[in-house]
């Protein structure tokens, strides 16, 4: 039984040291040859099985509000938007991750929003991986990481977001 937490730790200190880095930087992609690399891809976003359509426009003034696409939300605090501005949330499916867009694109915050997404349905080594939400391009390159919070028991992630584009999962 000491064997197999032994090995346990190892193989979880072994899958977590790659996210130890500068969050603000991407990952350079995991040699496909290793554990990791043909688990998850060599992208670092976290490998989901496919949650179907779903798409949603809201209204979001000063006074701040909510938006959700599919198990994902957006939650915009009183004093982001000076004015009501029509926000659509998007939860694109058939890519094999968690993603989201939102437009109008480039949209900045004057405080930052909170992104919630789900990673109820993506991979078990996710379980074991600190989660971070990235900002990608259009295809799901990975830009950055937002300043995230991983809640391992709901299987969610939360990151703050200062202005529109397109997020997804990472690890």
């Amino acid at each position: 039984m000491k064997a197999v937490r032994a090995l346990a730790v190892v193989l979880l200190v072994l899958l977590v040291s790659p996210s130890c880095s500068d969050p603000t930087q991407p990952q350079a992609p995991t040699p496909s040859t290793s554990l990791i690399g043909s688990l998850l891809g060599p992208t670092g976003l976290l490998k989901c099985s496919n949650l179907p359509y779903d798409s949603s426009t809201v209204t979001i003034g000063p006074l701040g509000g909510t938006i959700s696409a599919g198990p994902h939300w957006l939650a915009v605090p009183p004093g982001a938007l000076l004015r009501p501005t029509a926000i659509t949330m998007t939860a694109p499916t058939g890519q094999g991750v968690n993603a989201v867009k939102f437009k109008p694109v480039g949209l900045q915050f004057l405080a930052p929003a909170a992104l919630n997404m789900s990673y109820a349905n993506c991979s078990l080594l996710g379980i074991l991986l600190p989660k971070r939400i990235a900002y990608t391009d259009d295809n799901l390159n990975i830009i950055s990481y937002l300043l995230s919070l991983d809640n391992l028991l709901a299987k969610r992630v939360t990151g703050k977001v200062n202005h529109f584009s397109e997020y997804a999962v990472a690890w």
